[in-house]
């Protein structure tokens, strides 16, 4: 097994962050909640408490037993954890007079403190809490303060445990990624060892000892998730994994059969099938957004069952989920309210007698790429954009035709093509345009038009989990309407979105 940290969750925004920073030093780590956690192995070499919406002053708030990972294990304690720390060693905890919020400075930091090694006294952290430590036990000695926040870093006499009331996840605190490194290398004693290829080696050599010589059939998107899954799948049982590519008709201009003949050059065993006139019928007059995800996804589901069906003996159905899609599914406050009603985190319907395999269910989206490049995928696939499962079924406004669909491929070509030529594609997180359901006045040439408006979008993140828009220059924007108007019928107005998430979402619908 891996060296392992892990990362104890008690419901902070940030704490898929830790576990980011801690993959991005190689290192191994899973996030469990705080009232699940396994049992610790050999291979648990560190512990970190998340930080937390909740109070530990709250009569309900988290308060786990540590006693089992206390002195016997290293244990780091984040805003929260560090206030649940002070406070079950007999400290006390209070309401803040000053909230910090945002970026403070360290004032001081203790010389020879393992944590705070070449940590400076004036680095920048971020803050985010409503209570502080007012007191420390005898025991515990205050090894970082900033102006406002005496107790800002803490160390526990005789055991290798620490309490930080900032983010060292956050970007913001500019030396996070040496203290998070002290804790997990000089304090842990992690190798780093967590890479893309030995990834590979262990799950090709783990899925060969699974499935041995099953089948199993897997529905590919054209995205980068399902497709390295395919890959190591395909690497460890080869022939044996049938893929299907179904064509929706709410995939982008050409979609279908560039991506399919990728695949067929990559040695899949795939097969494309095109029903998106049975989409379009399904979803004919439908306008309700929820309504038309929940059509795509069931068509799509009966299309893929009765293709799998026509495989003989197949006991296993292959699914892209990622780490991130597992870690909601069982989040501390339980799942999140639904969001995207087509996201699938290992659902099966329950016609379909399979057991799931989910190659990636422990990577984050990043480490998928780096992955996907350790085993060779076609650059196109590789570094493509996220697409929403609906498709432009949820970039077109209102109901859903075939001509609608025809405008904005056109339109969502030039865009995208248009990033390409000029260099832009790989600075942004995702792109695409949405077909409004308004019409608006024009003139081209000496004749009045009245024809439909696109929106565009451009998004920066890194997750997705949020989003700011993307600061295209006025030159290329201008370029990309002006040709989208001339080329496109039915189309004479372009707007561009700059809304950024939260509030907005990345997709409209």
């Amino acid at each position: 097994m891996h060296e392992t940290i892990f990362i104890l969750d008690f419901g902070s925004q940030y704490t898929q962050l830790i576990a980011r920073r801690l993959r991005e030093l190689n290192v191994y780590c899973e996030i469990h909640p705080w009232n699940k956690v396994p049992a610790l192995t050999p291979a648990v070499k560190g512990v970190i408490l998340s930080g937390s919406p909740h109070s530990v002053r709250e009569t309900a708030a988290p308060n786990p037993d540590l006693s089992g990972i206390r002195g016997k294990l290293p244990l780091l304690g984040v805003c929260y954890g560090a206030q649940l720390l002070a406070q079950q060693g007999g400290g006390e905890v209070l309401p803040s007079k000053i909230r910090e919020y945002g970026r403070a400075n360290l004032s001081t930091v203790v010389s020879g403190d393992l944590l705070f090694k070449d940590v400076p006294s004036n680095s920048q952290v971020w803050m985010s809490h409503g209570d502080t430590i007012a007191s420390v036990p005898d025991s515990y000695t205050i090894v970082a303060s900033t102006a406002d926040v005496r107790v800002a870093g803490y160390h526990i006499t005789g055991e290798t445990t620490w309490g930080i009331q900032f983010h060292p996840e956050v970007f913001h605190s500019t030396d996070g990624p040496t203290l998070l490194r002290n804790f997990i290398i000089a304090i842990c004693g992690c190798k780093q060892d967590w890479t893309p290829g030995l990834f590979v080696e262990d799950t090709v050599k783990a899925l060969k000892e699974k499935l041995g010589n099953d089948k199993v059939v897997m529905g590919l998107s054209g995205g980068v998730d399902s497709s390295v899954a395919a890959l190591l799948l395909h690497k460890a049982i080869g022939q044996n994994l049938y893929c299907i590519f179904v064509d929706n008709g709410l995939l982008r201009k050409d979609e279908f059969s560039s991506v399919l003949d990728s695949y067929k050059h990559m040695g899949l065993n795939v097969k494309g099938v095109d029903a998106s006139a049975r989409f379009y019928s399904e979803m004919q007059g439908v306008s309700d957004p929820e309504q038309k995800r929940k059509i795509i996804g069931r068509v799509f589901i009966e299309v893929f069952d009765a293709e799998a069906k026509a495989i003989s003996d197949v006991k296993w159905l292959g699914q892209g989920t990622i780490y991130p899609d597992v870690i909601e599914s069982v989040s501390a406050g339980g799942p999140s309210v639904t969001i995207k009603s087509h996201h699938n985190v290992g659902g099966l319907p329950e016609t379909m007698k399979m057991q799931v395999v989910e190659p990636l269910r422990l990577l984050f989206k990043d480490e998928v790429r780096r992955v996907g490049n350790a085993l060779g995928l076609e650059k196109n696939i590789l570094n493509r954009h996220p697409f929403p499962g609906p498709g432009l079924g949820i970039r077109i406004l209102g109901d859903v035709t075939a001509e609608k669909v025809r405008i904005l491929q056109e339109v969502d070509y030039i865009f995208i093509d248009g990033l390409k030529k000029h260099g832009l594609y790989d600075t942004v997180w995702q792109a695409g345009a949405i077909l409004l359901p308004v019409q608006s006045v024009g003139v081209m040439g000496d004749e009045r038009t009245y024809e439909n408006a696109v929106a565009l979008r451009a998004v920066s993140s890194t997750d997705g989990m949020t989003a700011d828009w993307c600061h295209l220059p006025y030159e290329f924007l201008g370029k990309i309407s002006n040709e989208i108007i001339n080329k496109v019928k039915g189309i004479n107005r372009v707007v561009y979105d700059i809304s950024s998430k939260p509030p907005a979402t990345i997709e409209w619908e």
